[in-house]
């Protein structure tokens, strides 16, 4: 068997964020990610992005249909009576918590690079109404701020 360095093993953040949202999810709690916008394979509704960030409900019940691959998480959400496609890569969550007490966790912003095919493969995808923002380096955790008067929010309607 091969050692690994850390500097030669995969990111543990895909696993650290499942496991989270699988916690918060078993708890009846509503898992919200908060996402930098500047990390290159973003894919969602930039008139909902506050200061280069976003914080998504990414329960179950609040998304159409929703994917932890290995690299990203892709899943659907109504914005504004919309239905938006979302993709989000791994390395562009800077935190996973549960809304109705904050438990969860921070974690450093990844950019991809050189190589990293798969990310690109899904910054790529035709005839989408959302826009991949390309990374501009920064990793500053700034304030989330509602802009103007909307407020995000998803509605279950059953």
């Amino acid at each position: 068997m091969e050692d690994a360095t850390p500097s030669s093993m995969s990111s543990n953040k895909p696993y650290l964020i499942k496991a989270f949202y699988e916690w918060i999810s078993d708890n009846d709690l509503t898992p919200y990610i908060m996402v930098d916008v500047n990390v290159y394979g973003v894919l969602v509704p930039m008139s909902y992005v506050a200061d280069g960030q976003i914080v998504l409900n990414i329960a179950r019940s609040a998304v159409g249909t929703i994917a932890l691959g290995d690299k990203t998480i892709e899943f659907s959400a109504r914005f504004g009576g919309i239905l938006e496609h979302l993709t989000v890569p791994y390395g562009a969550i800077g935190a996973i918590y549960a809304k109705e007490n904050g438990a969860g966790t921070s974690l450093p912003i990844e950019h991809p690079t050189e190589g990293e095919d798969e990310i690109v493969e899904v910054a790529e995808k035709p005839k989408s109404p959302l826009s991949s923002v390309a990374s501009t380096g920064r990793e500053t955790g700034e304030s989330i701020k509602p802009k103007g008067k909307s407020k995000v929010s998803l509605k279950i309607i059953k």
